[in-house]
């Protein structure tokens, strides 16, 4: 049975829709970094989810090539997630989302390291004959978070977060963004096929 990080780290991906606390250890992503507009057609952030997924699946499908990864296991590729941000905004301005700067990310399992990585980079680059140059073996710790369950279009988010900063302030925390701590997404619905109304989006914030 393939290992799920879903299911094995459900504190982590399957919160439920009221705000929690939890201190999300560290752990090592695929990454790309961009700015813009996310659903701008064929744009930065498509083009980098397009990369994220090309060495992702390089990477799962490893044991059949040459190349061996050592303690490599079955595994289902965890959800795309993104962190967000914009310059001189406190917050999120969801109005003007061509200012958007974000790093989109998959996790990667504990075994693969990052010579690893740099055999995937460039082995999709040549098969898949897509620059996936401006991938990186990014190294996250978010530490102490507040997180929920967003359900519904991401236009709908701020509802949302106002609930998390409600609960941060009933129970004694506040917000710690900063530039190493940012407004975290994971995606857990597959957007082209379900309605926006169900979207099911795990929204986490630093908090102190």
């Amino acid at each position: 049975m393939a290992f799920d990080f879903k299911k094995e780290y459900k504190e982590f991906y399957m919160p439920k829709n009221k705000p929690k606390i939890v201190n999300v250890p560290k752990a090592n992503y695929i990454a790309v970094r961009g700015k813009g507009n996310p659903n701008e057609e064929d744009g930065a952030y498509q083009q980098a989810v397009g990369v994220l997924y090309a060495v992702a699946y390089t990477l799962k499908m490893s044991y059949k090539t040459d190349y061996h990864i050592e303690g490599f296991y079955d595994y289902v590729v965890p959800p795309l997630e993104g962190f967000w941000w914009q310059e001189g905004v406190d917050g999120i301005d969801y109005s003007d989302k061509s200012t958007f700067c974000w790093i989109s990310v998959i996790r990667l399992p504990d075994f693969i390291t990052k010579k690893d990585f740099d055999w995937a980079v460039e082995t999709a680059t040549k098969k898949k004959k897509l620059d996936c140059g401006a991938a990186e073996f990014l190294t996250i710790e978010e530490g102490l978070c507040v997180q929920i369950m967003h359900i519904g279009s991401f236009d709908n988010e701020p509802a949302t977060v106002e609930m998390m900063n409600r609960y941060l302030v009933e129970n004694g925390y506040e917000n710690d963004f900063s530039e190493k701590r940012l407004h975290h997404e994971i995606y857990m619905s597959d957007a082209r096929k379900v309605a926006p109304e169900k979207w099911r989006t795990v929204i986490r914030h630093p908090i102190k």
